[in-house]
């Protein structure tokens, strides 16, 4: 496909994730799954956790969050790539793309901070369930969380805002499948360096900031059980702590891999492929691996399956 040369910058193009004919079909079925089963379990695990009395602690609020990030992102995403497989030329506009990259990086800052906060969640209900009640109120989650979606937005409007204020040299064809602003940069005239140079450091900040809670919280939660004395305690701490370790495992695992490259063996493809699996996996494998692991939920679940049962019948 050849590059457009613009003189006014008011659509782009996405590529998309392949060019292949034959793979656009079956692609498209098997991503209007995921995104299916993405949306269903996501919507689910939010509403459980709203409804049921049972799930109205400082954990399954953050789960809920949580849910609302992986739906955020997803959606954010999802439709439009769907997209790209029915249409020979996906074209997205300026103001669309400028939003959809916005949305995007904030659901994905927020999900790095609520991931952590979780972790700290199950740090203090194991190490310190005494004070659990004073140092996780209800007040407490409530303020994090407004915190954490304060400074998502403003790293989402930093990072956009001084993309889509500078100069692009003309060129509108965007090497993925959604305005990621890695490959928007890429189009830039000014400011590239700078631009490069900011979601450099806001990338280390971020993770800093997050994955050393991750890892000390469960560092801390592991001396905690080693000391236990009661089998019975120790399976309770691992069954309360194993759904969320999985899923920290499987999204920090999979932003490593993307960001951890030597230089040389990074390339727009790779990335594809592993912003499939973050965008669009990994927001239907949360809400899986929570109603399949975790008692509580399943209890809510099957306790919600059977009213709207009996209101049938």
């Amino acid at each position: 496909m050849e590059k457009h040369n613009l003189t006014v910058m008011n659509e782009f193009i996405l590529e998309g994730i392949t060019r292949r004919t034959e793979l656009q079909a079956p692609l498209f079925g098997l991503f209007l799954i995921i995104y299916s089963v993405s949306v269903v379990g996501n919507l689910g695990m939010i509403m459980l956790t709203t409804v049921e009395s049972r799930l109205q602690t400082p954990m399954y609020f953050f789960l809920k969050h949580l849910a609302l990030t992986d739906l955020g992102y997803s959606t954010t995403v999802g439709p439009k790539m769907l997209v790209s497989f029915a249409v020979e030329e996906n074209t997205i506009s300026y103001y669309l793309c400028a939003t959809q990259g916005a949305f995007y990086i904030m659901f994905i800052v927020s999900e790095l901070f609520i991931l952590s906060a979780m972790s700290y969640d199950r740090y203090v209900a194991i190490c310190n369930p005494l004070l659990y009640p004073v140092i996780m109120s209800q007040r407490v989650c409530q303020v994090l969380m407004a915190i954490l979606y304060l400074y998502s937005t403003l790293v989402s409007l930093s990072i956009n805002i001084n993309i889509f204020t500078s100069s692009f040299c003309g060129y509108n064809i965007i090497n993925h499948f959604y305005c990621d602003c890695l490959p928007l940069v890429s189009l830039l005239c000014s400011n590239m360096h700078e631009i490069e140079l900011m979601i450099l450091i806001f990338s280390i900040l971020n993770m800093i900031s997050s994955f050393p809670i991750v890892v000390v919280s469960y560092l801390l939660i592991l001396a905690a059980i080693v000391r236990m004395n009661s089998t019975e305690g120790r399976y309770k701490a691992f069954s309360t702590c194993g759904s969320h370790l999985t899923v920290v495992t499987v999204f920090y695992g999979t932003l490593i891999f993307m960001y951890v490259q030597p230089e040389s063996s990074h390339s727009f493809d790779t990335d594809k492929v592993a912003s499939i699996f973050y965008t669009l996996v990994i927001p239907m494998l949360n809400p899986l691996i929570y109603s399949l692991r975790n008692k509580d939920v399943k209890y809510a679940l099957h306790k919600v399956w059977k009213k709207i049962g009996n209101n049938f019948s």
